[in-house]
């Protein structure tokens, strides 16, 4: 007779695991055994080429299984299925060499994998046994489903057992992947928001639900008090923050600017925050979080003004800490839900690489700056990119990862050279503590990008456009940062597509944010595995550029999208 079987009651959670890709390929049963043997192959191929390349955020690599198994039909569906139901594959790359049937074998395996599971058609546009005859079949097939399918239509050669994939070919592969990976690694996992939305703020609110079913994410919501009594009672190791503020005043020095013995114990609580909240969201193996501060952590008049987060902030979309390297774990200041969907997204598409929280702050249209600097006899030839362009200054308090003080892959100690920690705006902040400044150097080329929700459609949506940091001449840089708040960190940024006028007019919140080297194909695949609807109405942008963007899924044309 059967029995019920019970579980440990002491088992403890394991550690978040990497995504899967599982890599296969379709066959027909009447080509000779020589194809089946290049076509097997090419999926060896394929999976090496995803096993050397995609890693999640932490520098994890990614989890690849292929299958020998040519799929003629429904039989060896099953097959397959099983195999991939046993390795736990989260996402599946099918690369035909030759001819074969779409119902038979890759409908019918995906039939058995869950409706939502990514599908990715990678095949080279060969003429013997032409798999990209299969290919255009199949997905044309399962766009009438309304399943939706990438399909990259590379190259490599028609003949030979062993044959190479174009790096083009390479290259729309891996941007697939990574938009697999921050789709299929970020469902289920969630992020800690300490606080509401930050004064009333409806551009960053916590859509709760829409953010669950669009995105799989849960927002695990935190009242400020309980990091207000968690620091308040040290409930932190006494010891780290000892490290930690040791290893702050040699990174900055004399930079870290404290007036009285007051201001420095008002810095040492801002730090132990930072101890309080990592643990906190260790606990939760959260993979981002936001903390709301204004206006009653550290504004309101009427309690107890505490002092401001910036600090905690910036190490966590930081690289590195007083321990050494680390994961960047995206973090909003002012609670702002959206601007953290937004770079959390970024985050894993680009492998890891840390975000920029700033304000939509002061927009720089060409004709301004250049007047500027003519006021200031500050030559300009009117071919420099902030003179012919324009800029944004990128400028906010908090949240501002130190790594963006130095180009990309700047040690920690480079970094630091250009940072300064100047107490906070009393004005703002009577809470006191210490803000984070410096200017981001100038050629750092990226994604600026900000989500955005809408409530009528009930649907999220990116303003983005492919975008790149300046610099300006000191004199004229000093006079643009004074015109804002010279103590918080300025980044200079010039979208590539955007006019300055379509960019004032198209902003969706007081927030925008920043990730380097990561390309638009990855943030294309992204938006179409989780449905963010795609905003970049610029004039100058072509609707595709080959090479750039990858090409709209035949689904969309045919429902209209």
């Amino acid at each position: 007779m059967a029995k019920a079987r019970m579980l440990d009651a002491n088992a403890a959670a394991a550690p978040a695991r990497t995504v899967t890709f599982g890599i296969c390929a379709t066959g027909d049963p009447r080509i000779d055994a020589a194809s089946r043997a290049r076509a097997v192959n090419i999926v060896s191929l394929v999976a090496e080429a995803v096993a050397g390349r995609v890693r999640m955020p932490d520098g994890r690599p990614v989890e690849v299984v292929w299958s020998p198994v040519l799929i003629d039909g429904e039989k060896q569906a099953d097959i397959v299925a099983d195999q991939f139901r046993a390795a736990g594959v989260d996402a599946i790359v099918c690369a035909p060499d030759t001819c074969a049937f779409p119902q038979l074998p890759l409908i019918s395996l995906l039939s058995q994998l869950g409706a939502d599971i990514p599908v990715n058609i990678t095949c080279g546009n060969s003429g013997p046994k032409p798999g990209v005859v299969f290919a255009h079949a199949v997905n044309g097939a399962l766009a009438q489903m309304g399943k939706l399918v990438a399909l990259n239509v590379g190259s490599w050669a028609d003949t030979g057992m062993k044959p190479k994939m174009t790096p083009g070919t390479a290259e729309a592969l891996i941007d697939w992947c990574y938009a697999a990976v921050a789709r299929v690694g970020l469902k289920g996992r969630r992020v800690v928001i300490f606080g509401h939305d930050s004064m009333g703020m409806e551009t960053a609110l916590a859509h709760v639900i829409a953010t669950r079913r669009t995105f799989g994410l849960e927002i695990t919501r935190l009242d400020m008090k309980l990091l207000a009594d968690m620091v308040a009672k040290g409930a932190y190791d006494k010891s780290e923050l000892a490290e930690l503020r040791a290893w702050v005043d040699k990174m900055v020095g004399k930079r870290l600017q404290q007036r009285v013995p007051a201001d420095s114990k008002k810095f040492n609580l801002s730090l132990a925050m930072y101890l309080v909240v990592r643990d906190i969201m260790a606990e939760l193996k959260a993979v981002g979080g936001g903390f709301m501060s204004q206006l009653e952590w550290g504004s309101d008049r009427r309690g107890t003004p505490l002092p401001v987060a910036d600090a905690m902030e910036s190490l966590f979309n930081s690289t590195f800490d007083h321990r050494g390297p680390k994961p960047a774990m995206p973090y909003a200041t002012e609670a702002d839900a959206q601007g953290l969907l937004t770079m959390l997204a970024m985050t894993w598409l680009s492998g890891g690489n840390p975000p920029l929280f700033m304000d939509f702050r002061k927009v720089w249209e060409p004709w301004e700056i250049r007047a500027l600097a003519r006021k200031l006899k500050v030559r300009c030839s009117g071919k420099e990119l902030w003179a012919r362009r324009g800029f944004v200054d990128g400028d906010n308090s908090g949240s501002a990862s130190f790594d963006w003080a130095a180009r990309p892959g700047a040690s920690p100690e480079a970094c630091f050279k250009g940072i300064s920690m100047p107490l906070a705006d009393e004005f703002y902040f009577p809470g006191g503590g210490n803000s984070v400044t410096f200017t981001t150097p100038g050629g750092i080329d990226g994604l600026a990008a900000r989500m955005a929700y809408y409530a009528p459609g009930d649907r999220f949506s990116l303003v983005w456009d492919q975008a790149v940091t300046t610099s300006l001449p000191a004199k004229l840089a000093n006079a643009v940062v004074h015109t804002s708040n010279w103590n918080w960190p300025h980044t200079f940024v010039v979208p590539k597509h955007a006019t300055m006028a379509e960019y004032k007019q198209y902003a969706p919140a007081n927030h925008f944010h920043m990730t380097w080297n990561l390309r638009p194909a990855r943030l294309q695949h992204w938006m179409d595995l989780t449905g963010v609807l795609s905003v970049a109405p610029w004039v100058e942008r072509p609707a595709f550029t080959p090479g750039t963007d990858r090409p709209t899924p035949l689904v969309h044309l045919l429902s209209g999208k």
